[in-house]
């Protein structure tokens, strides 16, 4: 299996990963064939309090779920930090945290606390400054050589594209391994973002979000490295959840939409039941 850093550093192809919220989807996500995946503070907001990207969740419950997530499957997770939840120390301490729970990998963003979800209004960035001590910070709580730090600006919706195309080259000198200018507006921003910043960059993908959605063959074209669709998991599971409990409701019964679920054998194939038999046959007394 590739470490993560290596599939980023493969300049033959882009690196697609999806977004994960708990230890199901992570197995879903790999039984698929992905060979990295990214653990969401939407979705853990979203499905941990059922409350939005708004700055509810701290470091207890992105750690707590990245154990989860992490020992759920084999390849590599990056996972969603925000700021740092606190200063330069509460970073480095962060970090090594996730290193032990098995992560691969950090975004760290430089949004002032409460933060946003990127895509929403109202956000506000600290001083680049502040910012860069979190993120260096970061680099010297490395032990691992594999793990990623993926630093995200989000100045692009407060001080402009310029403005936030400057941190990120800022920040990749610091020693992030690869950058994120979030919620670019335009194709022709995207363009300009891979133009003009020289190292492995994040393509966000949001079905409804503010960027334009591209193939990962048109972004890797751009400069995008890591193609990342961080809530398409949640909203597609959110939109079956929908559907079938408006059918039970309305008729007492789910057997319209029978074919749209997944049959009880084929659940138990996904969370690995014949392993756990198995497992269970061997301890047995004769």
């Amino acid at each position: 299996m590739k470490t993560l850093k290596q599939l980023i550093n493969d300049p033959t192809k882009p690196l697609v990963i999806p977004g994960v919220y708990d230890a199901i989807g992570a197995k879903i996500a790999q039984k698929i064939g992905f060979e990295a995946m990214f653990q969401t503070g939407y979705g853990t907001s979203a499905t941990l309090f059922g409350m939005p990207d708004y700055g509810f969740i701290g470091a207890t419950e992105t750690l707590e779920n990245a154990r989860r997530i992490c020992r759920a499957v084999s390849v590599p997770v990056i996972v969603d930090s925000d700021t740092g939840y606190g200063n330069a120390l509460s970073v480095w301490k962060l970090v090594n945290e996730l290193q032990a729970a098995g992560a691969s990998g950090i975004f760290l963003e430089d949004q002032r606390w409460p933060k946003r979800c990127g895509h929403m209004a109202g956000k506000e960035v600290i001083e680049k400054e502040e910012y860069s001590e979190k993120l260096q910070a970061a680099v010297d709580a490395k032990k691992n050589k594999d793990f990623i730090i993926v630093a995200r600006t989000d100045a692009r919706a407060t001080k402009g594209l310029d403005e936030a195309i400057e941190r990120a080259k800022h920040y990749k000198k610091i020693g992030a391994d690869a950058v994120f200018v979030e919620a670019p507006r335009s194709i022709d921003e995207m363009r300009k973002i891979g133009k003009e910043i020289k190292a492995p960059l994040v393509a966000n993908m949001i079905e409804g979000g503010a960027t334009p959605v591209l193939s990962a063959k048109q972004l890797h074209k751009m400069g995008f490295k890591i193609i990342l669709y961080p809530l398409s998991v949640l909203y597609a599971n959110t939109y079956a959840s929908l559907a079938i409990l408006k059918e039970l409701k309305k008729s007492g019964t789910t057997a319209k939409l029978r074919k749209n679920v997944v049959s009880f054998d084929e659940f138990n194939d996904i969370v690995e039941l014949s392993k756990f038999r198995n497992l269970e046959n061997r301890y047995k007394r004769e």
